[in-house]
């Protein structure tokens, strides 16, 4: 009898060849599929010969090599290629099998394609897959959403190639219903944006104020990564900055300082503004790629525009002890931003989102990574109903040991003209957010004058809308109220 496979896979680019031969590790048969079908063969007989992998020709072949009920998960780019492929699956399918969208696909898309593959008897599973190549392969943080049903047929498989924290719980659980998964995974997304963004500004303030090499900076990204800041991304840019060319010089210093994008930054600072939240880092992060873009611009910007030459005359070590502080300070802004952001969407989209075990899912396999996770973990364990993660003791806490550090980092970096946007609107909205009062008072008299737009008052009850007549020609008469 034809052996038949657990899982199909189509694509197999980085990510898809890897998550294959990570299924196969852990027991599983998997089909494979590819356009180009001798991408098919030079997989089987490369990296996949010998092992429990099963090369398909076309669509029918695969779907015909599945156990029932039979599961496809698409790795192929996201956009238009993928409801391609779900119209050519869905007549080779029957009822009850499912289709896996494991691509960076935008939650409303996810949303739209899960209706539509259920309205045709079939259950549609929408996962973020983070790790990149690595992860892929040695296990990634996996956050799936979609239909409900589908999850217990997937589960194993998708736990079983997880990545694991230390007690052994996988980095991958049911996130919700419709485009739930790829939301959380977008969120992910923005946060790297932000913290990586975070990194290199502390690279820039110690290569361009501290006058720093390569490798004392190496030195100190290692430093940082057995503390507090360990995590992936500090881990990488210890490594890049110590790695050389082929003539001893430092490699990051021969790369071009422009920036590329996918688009996940940018969804994210979109829904932050549909929904209302100020997610003021991950906004910066990702005008901070659009500026480095203008290189040819900037270049001849810098011939014409002048600012402060960078010097420092204070005490080095300790001013980068502040800039640690500033990194660690800025990264849980990020973070709290970013969960409010979730909660906001949850509420919005009905969605039951378990923000600890989200936390859970980031802790190992993905890019943002780190111990400090599982202090977020904590917190909302702790008090799952916890509105911003600023509240929590802990956070707290750490807001008070850091800030005067990092308010040094950002007025010293402004005095000396180096770019920190990340790490000062961090600053920014930690300080609007524990401001009893903002000056949105005169704003609302401002809206009222030109517009009639009304505005509420500290003496009458919340809800209640007046208008003034400021001019004294413009009547009672005033507009509906509203928020932009």
């Amino acid at each position: 009898m034809e052996k038949k496979a657990d899982i199909g896979l189509i694509g197999l680019a980085v990510m898809g060849e890897n998550l294959v031969l990570n299924m196969e590790s852990k027991g599983y048969t998997v089909a494979v599929y590819n356009r180009s079908y001798d991408k098919v063969e030079n997989f089987v007989s490369g990296r996949g010969k010998d092992k429990n992998i099963i090369g398909a020709k076309d669509l029918k072949e695969l779907v015909a090599s599945l156990k029932s009920p039979r599961k496809v998960m698409l790795m192929v780019k996201a956009g238009k290629p993928v409801d391609d492929f779900i119209d050519t699956l869905i007549p080779l399918l029957d009822k009850g099998d499912i289709i896996i969208d494991g691509g960076n696909t935008h939650f409303p898309d996810t949303d739209r394609r899960t209706a539509y593959v259920e309205s045709k008897g079939l259950l549609y599973i929408g996962t973020g897959v983070s790790g990149g190549e690595e992860g892929a392969l040695k296990g990634p943080s996996i956050m799936p959403g979609g239909s409900n049903e589908a999850w217990k047929h997937v589960k194993p498989i998708f736990q079983g190639i997880a990545a694991k924290v230390e007690d052994g719980t996988p980095c991958c659980d049911w996130v919700g219903e419709n485009g739930a998964g790829h939301f959380v995974k977008m969120v992910h997304n923005g946060i790297e944006y932000g913290d990586m963004q975070l990194i290199c500004e502390a690279y820039q303030i110690m290569k361009d104020l501290l006058g720093m090499s390569a490798d004392e900076m190496h030195d100190v990204f290692h430093n940082w990564n057995e503390g507090e800041l360990d995590s992936y991304l500090i881990e990488i840019t210890r490594d890049i900055l110590g790695f050389k060319d082929e003539d001893g010089e430092p490699m990051v210093e021969k790369i071009l300082d422009t920036a590329g994008q996918k688009g996940t930054g940018k969804w994210t600072g979109i829904t932050a503004l549909d929904l209302g939240i100020p997610l003021t880092l991950i906004g910066e992060s990702v005008f901070s790629r659009c500026l480095s873009a203008q290189k040819e611009e900037r270049v001849e910007a810098s011939k014409i525009l002048s600012g402060p030459a960078p010097s420092f005359t204070g005490d080095k070590k300790a001013f980068i002890e502040d800039i640690r502080k500033a990194l660690l300070a800025s990264k849980i802004v990020s973070y709290a931003q970013g969960y409010v952001l979730m909660r906001a969407a949850a509420e919005e989209y009905g969605w039951k989102l378990n923000y600890g075990g989200i936390a859970l899912m980031w802790r190992g396999g993905c890019i943002i990574r780190s111990v400090f996770l599982n202090k977020i973990k904590d917190a909302f364990d702790n008090n799952p109903e916890l509105t911003n993660l600023l509240l929590d003791n802990y956070f707290k806490d750490k807001m008070d040991e850091t800030q005067a550090g990092w308010r040094r980092v950002v007025a010293t970096a402004v005095a000396n003209g180096i770019p920190v946007p990340a790490i000062a609107t961090a600053l920014n909205y930690f300080d609007g957010y524990r401001c009893e009062r903002l000056p949105a008072n005169l704003l609302q008299a401002q809206r009222d004058y030109f517009g009639a737009h009304t505005y509420e008052r500290i003496d009458k009850p919340r809800g209640e809308f007046f208008h003034t007549n400021w001019t004294g020609r413009g009547g009672t008469t005033a507009s509906s109220t509203y928020n932009v």
